[in-house]
């Protein structure tokens, strides 16, 4: 870098056309920009990757039939008891997914016991639900319409007899679902769900600078990332997710409730395996859009997002991440911000 500094000032020496001055200096400049960030940008295309287009299932394959007859499923309060919920009442779509809430309310005005994630992205997810207990979207759709708390639907049977009284259903079940006899099932119910949720994807400018474009991040961005990766947080938020790719206890040091102020202690994953190991383990989240999905973790217990990334600093990594660092890694975090396409929106 120093040879081509040098051998810069020395044509700019024997210039004398103020213009092609200017330019010798401006093409000094990119070159120093562009090597200043080089091995950032090869390291975070090997971390995490660009995010694709669609959540291909092959025992669910998309087509346009389903994704629409699962598009109206969503948006439709109908797939609850009184009429008063859909699921994007807990997971809207104008808002990233998610209702900006600790915890949703149900049918009957109950609160749920954990935070409602978004559901943009979620296709990717190894598993669903922060304790894992579903494998993929298709299977996790039909959990909240008979949650007793939350959309409380008696059954799966009670769900299909409401809907066989419902025209456009009985037709577009039929439309999408040629072969089975009968169509409308609870089963398909949840195949057109899932996918529709498997189109819920949001590119950002952060796929783009993975894909090769140097550019698409500003100088801040970049910083950002670096404090992101060097402070250990690739360890769980890595990949084309950031996340949603593995299980981690939250709190490898420390009891997390103390930081967070959580009002309730959740066993998280070992309620669901018994496993004395499982014990405050959740799905790590996925940092997608997470500038506007607050508030944070399981239980919603921390709005602020510069306060999370201080606590998981503390919880997960045993580092006293700086308010410097922390307010570097929100200015990348919010390249991971991306938007739904309109006609998948209600």
């Amino acid at each position: 870098m120093k040879k081509i500094l040098i051998y810069g000032i020395a044509i700019t020496a024997l210039m004398s056309c103020g213009e092609n001055e200017n330019n010798t200096t401006e093409n000094i400049v990119v070159e120093e920009k562009t090597d200043q960030y080089a091995e950032l940008n090869t390291q975070a295309r090997n971390l995490f990757g660009v995010l694709p287009t669609i959540a291909e299932n092959p025992d669910n394959p998309i087509t346009d039939e389903k994704v629409e007859l699962g598009r109206m499923l969503y948006f439709d309060n109908r797939l609850s008891k009184d009429n008063t919920q859909s699921c994007n009442t807990c997971h809207n779509l104008n808002t990233f997914g998610v209702d900006n809430k600790s915890f949703s309310e149900g049918n009957d005005g109950k609160l749920g016991g954990r935070n409602s994630p978004t559901t943009l992205n979620a296709a990717f997810h190894f598993a669903q639900f922060w304790d894992g207990r579903e494998p993929n979207v298709e299977a996790q759709a039909g959990g909240p319409i008979l949650n007793p708390i939350e959309m409380a639907m008696p059954s799966e049977k009670a769900v299909i007899q409401k809907l066989s009284k419902i025209e456009k259903y009985v037709d577009a079940f039929t439309k999408t679902f040629p072969n089975d006899k009968p169509a409308m099932t609870y089963e398909n119910l949840k195949k057109a769900i899932g996918a529709f949720e498997r189109k819920l994807v949001t590119p950002s400018k952060f796929d783009t600078y993975i894909a090769g474009n140097n550019d698409a991040l500003n100088n801040e961005e970049k910083d950002g990332l670096q404090a992101f990766i060097n402070s250990g947080c690739i360890a769980c938020h890595s990949g084309s997710m950031l996340g949603g790719n593995m299980y981690q206890k939250f709190g490898l040091f420390g009891d997390y409730w103390t930081l967070t102020k959580s009002t309730k202690i959740d066993n998280g994953r070992f309620d669901v395996t018994k496993n004395e190991a499982d014990k405050y383990v959740f799905k790590v989240p996925s940092l997608r859009n997470v500038e506007k999905t607050a508030p944070y973790f399981h239980d919603g217990s921390v709005q602020d997002l510069k306060e999370s990334i201080i606590i998981m600093g503390k919880t997960a990594l045993n580092k006293d991440i700086t308010e410097e660092d922390a307010n570097k890694m929100i200015v990348f975090l919010k390249t991971l911000t991306g938007n739904l396409p309109n006609e998948l929106k209600q």
